[in-house]
């Protein structure tokens, strides 16, 4: 491969981990409370939640365009304070990859979360254990498999986003340009070697992810 193809998959690799590390936390908390909690508005979370699996991505791209712009809420907030600028620029491919494999990520912890035995946990709290102590030793252990396995396949997912990230950050070689993006402007620019060559590398990492994602799952239901 060339340099450049090289520097695009580095990239990719890159926005899509810090994508779904930038989940994790939130995703893990909501599953939980998903799993583990009734509340009044709970099935307006889940449907919340589950929008951008069934949005077009380039509508769940402008709307990400309207809230992280310039004059955006929050693309305002972020300009006056840290100083950042999200849009047409890395963090904007960031955060699209993000929302865009979120409830990926909570749907398949919450399932996780929700094959844990509730007795188990009750009766470590019987034994005096608190609410953080029963989550790390009895609930994470026994749930981790499942969680694994969300994890990598919201992985794969931030590998192969389009619709909302040439939104949010269009393509701008060397500084947005993912896997995904680059491949659509070799084609667009008539260089299908070039876009068959990315293609292959783009195949190859989404198997091995969700091979694995996969391997994870079967584990956890042996």
């Amino acid at each position: 491969m060339s340099a450049e193809a090289w520097q695009v998959t580095a990239f990719t690799l890159g926005v899509a981990t810090l994508g779904t590390l930038l989940n994790l936390p939130f995703a893990l908390l909501l599953a939980w409370l998903l799993a583990r909690r009734e509340w009044r508005g709970k099935a307006v979370v889940e449907t919340c939640v589950a929008l951008p699996l069934v949005m077009p991505p380039v509508a769940t791209g402008l709307l990400l365009l309207k809230l992280l712009g310039r004059h955006g809420p929050l693309g305002g907030w972020f300009e006056a304070h840290p100083g950042w600028e999200i849009i047409f620029t890395w963090r904007g491919v960031v955060l699209a990859t993000a929302v865009m494999s979120f409830p990926l990520l909570v749907r398949t912890a919450r399932v996780a979360f929700e094959g844990v035995n509730p007795r188990l946990e009750q009766v470590a709290r019987t034994l005096g254990a608190g609410p953080a102590r029963v989550f790390a030793t009895i609930t994470l252990p026994l749930a981790a498999r499942g969680l694994l396995a969300g994890t990598v396949l919201a992985f794969a997912r931030a590998l192969g986003e389009f619709g909302a990230t040439i939104m949010v950050a269009g393509y701008i070689p060397g500084k947005t340009a993912t896997l995904a993006l680059s491949i659509y402007q070799l084609v667009q620019l008539d260089r299908d070697d070039e876009a068959l060559r990315l293609l292959a590398v783009s195949t190859a990492i989404a198997f091995a992810a969700v091979w694995l994602g996969e391997w994870f799952l079967r584990g956890r239901k042996a």
